[in-house]
């Protein structure tokens, strides 16, 4: 007994015959207690008539804090048949399961998943007094499931050790890490499957309010790192995350090789407790960690975590990037791989910090290469946003095949006619070139390149921004193409040939922004 808590046991069975002396028991034992909280343990309770029911009816109306604690399955199913469950705090007894001896087959901010047999698995959370994540986790799998997220669904709570576990059924299972180790000439089907769920997960909108706003959380890491970064730097990293707009689509924030299972040839997500809502590039940072972000520094540090080396994860990265972007274009990767690299080291370095990081010397030499690149990409940032039909791109003359690329790729994905493709690709060279010679001269800048498809009719609209001179080049009066070459000036074919190719072209100057759009009716 504590001052506030009283607890009392209850053994055998409670029936019609004994139940006087059991209650006769109880209140000799509370007399002269003054508190309002009163504990039945009830481990050894093997039966409860309705006689026994009374008793604790009539306990619950003195004391109405009273809790039954630890009872058994056949018992809580009596309680809960009479709604007792519903009137009174009743925690069922559970299962003790261990793991000495078990395969880890995954493993993440919140717990450790264990194959306790061929058919089932058990995640042992952290938290020892876990059992509200449990409840958490097993109400966020539904909610997946039943918006068309194949997962599997926790059918038990167990004690293993000091904690709590969840059960699910896995019948002969593999983990994705254990697939890319074991036959990594697989690495491609992997790479296609992970990203066909990550998609799957993306489109999905989930009610509001439903799930945690990964907005919120991270603006939170932005906050905590403005006292470990140049006032400067701070307020950057915060303004950056705030400009990200509120999403209700689903993202994981724990999407690793080691949470997609494969088992009968269809693969499930598991590890449902970190589910959100937000923009995609708060997993891309969270995926990007996993691969590369956490090992950066230790390259052994992946080894011990998924099972397979640091190359192999750069790789695998790469391509789910390249895959999840459906594209080809190295400076489309690296532009949103830069995005999530900020968000990424901005939890990498708070998660650290929060443990401890600054005491020793190896994590103190982590924070230190992960704030040097958070500072980095800060500098040569100036939003956290993408669009997959969208690149960002130094505006240089060398860039120019990067951008044809880009334009080419997309135009594939169309009915465009290789005389369309060619007119678009000119007109798109001479706007680029234009851009890349004049907008920033003598400086240096970024060209914006976004490239829309739309409907009756199919029409093909590219726009150029850029954040240069003010310049609108349709003021610039067309060259007269009917004079010998020795009466014509140099240049200016360039915007006019853009003009010509294409069905529309329309210029204005926003928010210290050039905006030339060209339309191409197909």
């Amino acid at each position: 007994m504590s001052d506030d808590i009283f607890t009392i046991e209850l053994k055998g069975r409670i029936d019609s015959g004994n139940s006087h002396e059991v209650e006769e028991s109880i209140m000799n034992q509370l007399s002269g207690y003054t508190g309002k909280s009163v504990i039945l343990d009830a481990e050894d309770l093997e039966y409860i008539s309705s006689a026994g029911l009374r008793v604790l009816l009539r306990i619950k109306k003195t004391y109405p804090d009273l809790q039954i604690v630890n009872v058994r399955s056949e018992v809580y199913e009596i309680l809960e048949m009479t709604g007792f469950t519903e009137i009174m705090t009743v925690k069922k007894a559970y299962r003790v399961v261990s793991v000495e001896g078990c395969e880890v087959i995954g493993q993440g901010a919140n717990g450790t998943i264990y194959r306790i047999d061929k058919d089932n698995v058990v995640k042992v959370y952290n938290n020892a007094d876990a059992l509200e994540d449990i409840q958490h986790e097993r109400e966020v799998a539904r909610l997946a499931l039943v918006l068309g997220i194949p997962t599997a669904i926790s059918y038990d709570v167990v004690r293993v050790g000091d904690s709590y576990g969840s059960v699910f059924e896995l019948l002969n299972a593999r983990s994705f890490t254990k697939i890319l180790v074991n036959e990594p000439e697989k690495m491609d089907w992997c790479v296609e499957e992970y990203v066909k769920m990550l998609r799957k997960i993306h489109d999905t909108v989930v009610p509001e309010g439903k799930l945690p706003d990964m907005r919120q959380t991270v603006i939170g890491w932005a906050e905590f790192m403005k006292d470990y970064l140049e006032p400067a730097d701070g307020e950057k990293l915060l303004s950056l995350v705030k400009a990200i707009p509120h999403d209700n689509h689903m993202i994981h924030g724990d999407y690793h090789t080691k949470n997609l299972e494969l088992q009968n040839d269809e693969v499930l997500l598991i590890d449902m407790d970190t589910l959100a809502v937000g923009h995609p590039i708060f997993e891309l940072a969270s995926i990007y960690n996993a691969y590369i972000g956490f090992s950066e520094y230790d390259h052994e540090v992946i080894k011990k975590f998924q099972g397979f080396d640091f190359e192999t994860g750069k790789k695998f990265w790469h391509k789910v990037l390249s895959a999840y972007l459906d594209t080809k274009s190295e400076t489309k990767i690296k532009e949103v791989e830069d995005k999530a690299r900020i968000v990424g080291y901005t939890r990498i370095i708070r998660r650290s910090i929060r443990r401890g990081g600054l005491e020793n010397e190896k994590s103190r030499a982590e924070i230190e290469l992960w704030k040097k690149n958070l500072v980095e990409l800060l500098h040569k940032t100036d939003t956290l946003n993408f669009e997959l039909n969208e690149l960002e791109i130094e505006a240089d003359i060398d860039k120019l095949q990067e951008v044809l690329s880009f334009i080419e790729e997309h135009l594939s994905k169309t009915d465009c006619s290789p005389k369309a493709e060619m007119q678009i690709s000119l007109a798109a060279e001479e706007i680029f070139v234009n851009i890349a010679s004049y907008a920033y001269n003598p400086n240096k800048g970024k060209a914006w390149l976004r490239i829309e498809v739309s409907d009756e009719p199919v029409t093909v609209t590219l726009t150029f921004t850029d954040q240069g001179m003010q310049y609108d080049p349709l003021a610039r009066q067309d060259p007269d193409v009917t004079l010998p070459a020795e009466a014509r000036e140099i240049g200016g074919l360039g915007i006019f040939l853009a003009k010509q190719t294409m069905d529309d072209v329309i210029y204005e100057y926003k928010d210290g922004k050039n905006i030339l759009q060209l339309k191409k009716n197909l």
